[in-house]
């Protein structure tokens, strides 16, 4: 079922874009095709779900809405319009850079991507990358939680207290409906994570190809800096190398000492494959999205595409509960561009009607969820205030980009004052993202608003990959040219290319053979709904893989959502160093885990359980689960 449900979203998100894009090309075509079906994998079952609840039928329904949306957008009474699919697979020679381009880029994300989520060893033992060591847990969490329970809209797993999810769920919701519907843990993580990927590719080069009046050599450029490029960090490792060359092969072998994630020297500006797209699903799934919503703006807004804004404002009105910061980041650009409308247009009706239309659109639909869901977590302590200076803890203000970002922050004033008049504007309606991330942070990580940032970034490589083609064109017939662009290209990617090599043979034990055992028990023998007792390891098998409430998860994950979780916190040690029945009764557990992370964590009264309640599970090997729902004393 989980199969069908997925040809429904895709078939009703091609079958949307052809209605309304075919005129755009193919490739747009399977961008906005991919972006609708994207949407609509993690929208509609949560549509649903508010009558049903988050189950199979609500699922199914879903996807039998996508799928009539499919059918009522093909031209059936004029089969004469579909002759264009007929041509779908004639390759013209403008498209061979884009398929290379983007197929290099998919190829290796996609291998990070089934390396990094859930590969199973010999022993039964669960592995993941470097990057997805920290997030992928709680993400499998909210999935296998939403999807065992059905509970919705969705409590957080990793607390007691029936605390709602204010964190955008949405981009979770695709997964858990697959694996609802029967789908494998593993698959249903990863299938929707590699259509957001390729459509995030390439609505990236297709943006930059619009800012590049279609210069296939510009438009490479550009997405090769963005999604590979990186800062001056490489230097940190090369300076030492003849006298000791550890120091370079650590990039490799270390935790987290990368050319472009290098925290003790002040280095943050990461990778956007290794560091966002892969473990942060909601940006990931929020930049498949904005990322085609720009492209859209920018048809709209600079080549008379009024129409576009229309679908630019149902995509933008989906944002908030996918990933909010794109919301944030796509109002701020539009908002810059519809001034500059306003002002052109001396205020003509005629000329503003689109504009209006598309933020009515996109306020409608965003309004009910900002509220609802968005407001009441930033309402919490630590998360809007002032702040200087992003992350920035060592270094001067300019210095400090410059390292990070390297010979594209250097360049971004030529490339700006080089741009055509649109490109400029462009770019200037991105520059308050920066401006406003200085001195505003937007959640209690403030490291979190490069969220922000990297959009910006994102035009920053547009106009930046424009003047250095323009430079090397320039240069025609001076010796050297070649070299002199080689070098240049080493200093621009050379950071974000040994992150990613680290990212491919990194590899590390998420979760144990015996802690899989123990969720497998969890998940086949215990209520959805039943509450556990276990250690805040971050990587908790009972939450992540069996979908079980547990009293208290990892304050690395409650901390940074706004979560206030001290009473559960200290209520844990206590139920395992001091237990008591009526505690047990208070905070409403019903299994005790007794494990590898409980024994090294506490100091378990391990005899009151022995002699109080049944044990219902042991592997042998120290892993003990207790049915402790009869609360009946020995």
């Amino acid at each position: 079922m989980a199969g069908l449900a997925c040809a429904a979203y895709l078939f009703g998100g091609l079958a949307l874009s052809f209605r309304f894009f075919k005129g755009e090309g193919r490739a747009a075509w399977l961008l906005l095709g991919g972006v609708w079906a994207t949407v609509f994998c993690a929208v509609l079952p949560a549509l649903w779900a508010f009558l049903w609840g988050f189950t199979a039928q609500a699922n199914l329904c879903a996807a039998g809405t996508a799928l009539v949306l499919g059918a009522a957008c093909l031209p059936w009474g004029r089969f004469g319009r579909t002759r264009g699919l007929v041509r779908f697979g004639r390759l013209s020679r403008r498209e061979v850079p884009l398929l290379m381009t983007v197929g290099l880029l998919c190829a290796v994300a996609f291998t990070l991507t089934f390396t990094h989520v859930l590969r199973p060893d010999a022993a039964g033992a669960l592995h993941s990358g470097q990057s997805t060591y920290g997030d992928m847990a709680m993400h499998l969490a909210f999935i296998t939680s939403l999807a065992e329970t059905g509970r919705f809209p969705p409590v957080y797993p990793l607390l007691a207290g029936e605390v709602p999810i204010g964190y955008p769920f949405l981009c979770e919701t695709n997964s858990a409906g697959l694996y609802a519907l029967g789908m494998d843990l593993r698959l249903s993580y990863i299938l929707p994570m590699l259509l957001a990927m390729g459509c995030i590719f390439l609505g990236a080069y297709l943006l930059f190809r619009r800012m590049a009046r279609g210069d296939a050599r510009k438009t490479v450029l550009s997405t090769i800096l963005f999604f590979v490029g990186g800062g001056f960090g490489f230097a940190y490792f090369l300076d030492l190398l003849r006298s000791d060359p550890g120091n370079f092969t650590r990039i490799f072998t270390a935790f987290y000492e990368t050319p472009t994630n290098y925290t003790s020297h002040n280095v943050l500006w990461v990778n956007p494959i290794c560091d966002l797209l892969i473990p942060q699903r909601a940006t990931l799934f929020g930049w498949t999205v904005l990322f085609a919503c720009l492209y859209l703006l920018y048809r709209a807004a600079f080549e008379g595409k009024t129409r576009y804004f229309y679908p630019l404002g149902i995509l933008a009105g989906c944002l908030p509960l996918i990933h909010t910061h794109s919301f944030l980041a796509l109002g701020i650009i539009s908002f810059v561009l519809f001034l500059g409308a306003a002002a052109k247009g001396r205020c003509r009706w005629g000329a503003l009607k689109p504009w209006l239309a598309y933020g009515a659109l996109a306020l409608c639909l965003a309004l009910p969820q900002l509220f609802a869901f968005t407001f009441r977590q930033s309402s919490a302590e630590g998360f809007l205030r002032l702040h200087l200076n992003w992350a920035n803890t060592q270094d001067e203000y300019l210095w400090f980009y410059i390292k990070n970002i390297g010979l594209t922050f250097l360049l971004l004033i030529p490339a700006f004052l080089h741009a055509d008049a649109r490109n400029r504007w462009f770019y200037l309606a991105g520059l308050p993202i920066l401006i406003l991330c200085e001195f505003m942070v937007f959640q209690p990580n403030t490291y979190d608003n490069n969220k922000l940032l990297y959009v910006w970034h994102l035009l920053g490589c547009g106009i930046v990959g424009i003047l250095l083609v323009d430079v090397y064109d320039r240069l025609r017939g001076i010796r050297g040219r070649v070299y002199i662009a080689a070098l240049t290209l080493t200093a621009l990617c050379l950071s974000g290319v040994l992150t990613l090599g680290r990212e491919a043979v990194s590899d590390y034990e998420l979760f144990s053979a015996a802690s899989v055992k123990a969720a497998d028990f969890a998940r086949e023998n215990t209520p959805p709904t039943a509450r556990f007792l276990t250690a805040d390891n971050h990587n908790n098998a009972i939450a992540s893989l069996a979908g079980r409430s547990i009293l208290c998860g990892s304050g690395s994950y409650l901390y940074f959502h706004g979560v206030d979780y001290a009473e559960a916190h200290a209520a844990l040690r206590q139920l395992y160093e001091q237990p008591t029945n009526e505690l047990l009764e208070q905070w409403g557990i019903d299994y005790v885990l007794i494990g590898a992370y409980e024994r090294g964590g506490y100091a378990v009264e391990e005899d009151f359980y022995a002699r109080s309640f049944p044990v219902v599970y042991d592997d042998g090997q120290g892993t003990l689960i207790y049915d402790v729902r009869t609360r009946a004393v020995g």
